[in-house]
């Protein structure tokens, strides 16, 4: 796993309260596809294969910025890859939607039956 000084690995709790309370943007980094099958209702896509960091100031203060991915890897690399582009950006959730669902939080699953999980 990467190793980066003064990183926050959030828990999904810690994400989901911050979230709910209007704190904090989740940016989803995994590809538009395992997005378009199941996501973090109100998270954003910006896939790492193609990420661009300069992108995420016309979304959000880099400061208020959670990335998620799958499991935590993927999340922890876009912070690795802002904080080379000169961006305050110092929060990932472990586990990623993994743990988020192991915690039995919300998802949405656009184009099933029910929409949500």
């Amino acid at each position: 796993m990467i190793q980066i000084k003064d990183v926050k690995t959030l828990s999904a709790e810690e994400v989901h309260i911050a979230q709910t309370a209007g704190r904090v943007l989740i940016v989803d980094v995994r590809e538009t596809g395992e997005f378009a099958a199941e996501r973090i209702n109100g998270a954003v896509n910006r896939p790492l294969s193609c990420f661009d960091p300069a992108l995420l100031a016309d979304i959000a203060d880099p400061a208020c910025i959670v990335f998620q991915c799958g499991s935590g890897v993927r999340s922890l690399k876009a912070v690795q890859i802002c904080r080379a582009a000169g961006l305050a950006v110092d929060s990932h959730m472990g586990g990623g939607i993994g743990g988020w669902k192991a915690g039995g939080l919300p998802t949405e699953r656009p184009g099933r039956p029910g929409g949500s999980r």
